[in-house]
């Protein structure tokens, strides 16, 4: 491999780092400038995230490695990316762009070093997917949850304080219980990087082992309280709900880092290659997810807010993926990769559409009026109400359409890119030996099987029922004021969503081949045999 796809690894750090520390040195009043300079980096991500998955994807799959100081492994600090690490990237990035420019129409100015948080909480998340080694796992984690932290109390008013508390709370909890995890897996193992751990964790000693699952397990409910299983996850969908509309939205991924974690790790750790300790934990990924899976069903059903209906739903989401991953399954896995990407869209955009949606309530606009009277606008003159937006005859046709195709993406109905992510999970579980293979159907997979289809059937109906009310019902509604980049953001998203079920056969192609390549042999011959690279020569 050359040395730029190599040195090209790093970049999704160091855009949102530098950019969001340039940020610092300019006062708050020049909004401009830093919105400028925060979507100019978050465009900059998202063509280098293309790149990185163009190269993932390239050839063979070979995984890139850049080791930092030019150290070998497992000595040096690794990033590693391959299939999976770069269609998070791209992920974070596609979502990132419609949630930072839906803020530039009001939110980014409800409160102090908003595109700073933003691009830091960037950079915690692609550190998060691209890093190789416990310890550095832990310190993006950190980075991302401090952005976050800031993040979600953004725009002040009581109930986001409050939610915002819960959220912080349960998240230190989380890092404490990460650090414990960690400690306990280096002090059986001596080691931290995650190629490292997969080659000494078979060759661990009997009497050792009880100590190296039960640091492990601790890992492995730091991540499943970021991912929101039941009964962790009562935290989620307040704070999501209290939230900022474009901050609810790019945290609609903040809870894939624990999905993704936990898949890398599980694969990794505890594969085939695994000894004794093969399979560990994955029962436990597989009930809790059917239980996130019933809890979230139940909350869809039972939420009268559209905000607690969307919070409810990414917990439908994460049980669904912590169960696939429970099965171990390549086909569940590349069926349950494609819901992944699509999920993460569509609640992102539903995030979105809500503000819109409920633009007319007082309670929104109150909290609103209140944060922006309180921190005030400096120099800069008042904007008058009609200068928001500009209320136009399609305004309710197009929010009614965006509704409707967020009600289909969540509840899996064709023809969209929900029900073909939904189709081959379902159509994996139910032939485990592969198409037109005669192997035997684990019960589990049937129980999996009728709550993924009774999890839909929620979701449609809770949809349906939040669409007459918010459509249909109100006589005298009026018609909301929507600025083009509020709706051009969930367009977008949507459209993406369209985009993967016109391309759905490349796509699911690339998401066996990311399945495939988890495998712990293919992971670690990459990242232990990357080269470093050669010193250059001094000029006399």
């Amino acid at each position: 491999m050359s040395l730029a796809p190599q040195h090209l690894v790093i970049a999704p750090i160091l855009i949102p780092l530098i950019a969001g520390a340039l940020l610092l040195f300019f006062d708050d009043r020049e909004r401009r400038l830093k919105a400028t300079i925060s979507v100019a980096a978050t465009l900059a991500l998202l063509a280098v995230a293309i790149a990185l998955l163009r190269i993932a994807h390239a050839g063979d799959g070979r995984i890139a490695v850049y080791l930092l100081g030019n150290w070998p492994p497992p000595f040096a600090i690794a990033l590693v990316l391959d299939r999976l690490s770069a269609m998070m990237l791209a992920l974070t990035a596609v979502l990132a762009i419609p949630a930072l420019i839906f803020s530039l129409a009001r939110w980014h100015k409800a409160g102090p070093h908003f595109h700073t948080l933003f691009l830091f909480l960037l950079m915690g998340l692609n550190g998060a997917f691209l890093t190789g080694d416990l310890f550095n796992l832990f310190v993006f984690f950190e980075v991302m949850l401090a952005a976050s932290y800031g993040l979600v109390l953004h725009g002040s008013g009581p109930f986001r304080v409050r939610a915002g508390l819960h959220y912080i709370a349960m998240n230190l909890a989380a890092s404490l219980l990460f650090l414990i995890g960690v400690a306990l897996i280096y002090g059986v193992t001596g080691t931290l990087n995650m190629a490292d751990l997969a080659l000494r964790i078979p060759e661990v000693a009997a009497g050792n082992r009880m100590m190296l699952e039960a640091g492990a397990a601790v890992l492995g409910v730091a991540f499943l309280m970021k991912a929101g299983i039941w009964p962790l996850s009562f935290w989620l969908p307040t704070a999501y709900t209290a939230a900022a509309a474009p901050v609810a939205a790019v945290f609609a991924i903040l809870s894939k880092v624990g999905i993704y974690t936990l898949l890398r790790l599980s694969r990794l750790f505890f594969g085939e290659g695994a000894g004794a300790s093969a399979g560990f934990g994955a029962d436990v990924l597989l009930f809790g997810g059917m239980a996130t899976i019933t809890f979230g069903m139940l909350g869809v059903l039972a939420s009268q807010a559209l905000g607690r209906l969307a919070g409810f739903s990414i917990l439908v989401s994460s049980g669904t993926l912590l169960a696939a991953i429970g099965l171990s399954q390549a086909g569940v896995t590349a069926g349950a990769l494609f819901y992944l990407v699509s999920s993460t869209l569509t609640i992102g955009a539903f995030f979105l559409l809500i503000e819109l949606v409920e633009r007319g309530q007082d309670a929104a606009a109150n909290v609103l009026a209140v944060t922006m009277e309180a921190y005030g606008d400096g120099d800069e003159p008042e904007e008058e109400d009609e200068e928001v937006g500009v209320a136009f005859p399609g305004t309710i046709a197009a929010l009614g359409i965006s509704f409707a195709a967020c009600g289909v993406l969540l509840a899996g109905l064709p023809p969209l890119s929900g029900f073909i992510a939904k189709f081959a999970m379902l159509s994996a579980m139910l032939n485990p030996g592969g198409l037109g293979q005669d192997a035997a159907i684990p019960a589990a997979s049937w129980w999996l099987v009728a709550l993924i289809i009774l999890s839909g059937l929620s979701a449609l109906i809770a949809m349906s029922r939040a669409g007459i009310r918010a459509f249909w019902a109100p006589v005298e509604a009026q018609t909301p004021r929507v600025q083009v980049i509020e709706l051009a953001p969930v367009a977008a998203l949507l459209a993406l969503t369209l985009a993967l079920t016109l391309q759905a056969g490349p796509t699911m192609r690339f998401m066996e081949a990311t399945a495939a390549g988890l495998r712990a042999p293919a992971y670690v011959e990459g990242v232990m045999e990357a080269p470093r690279a050669a010193p250059r020569e001094r000029t006399p």
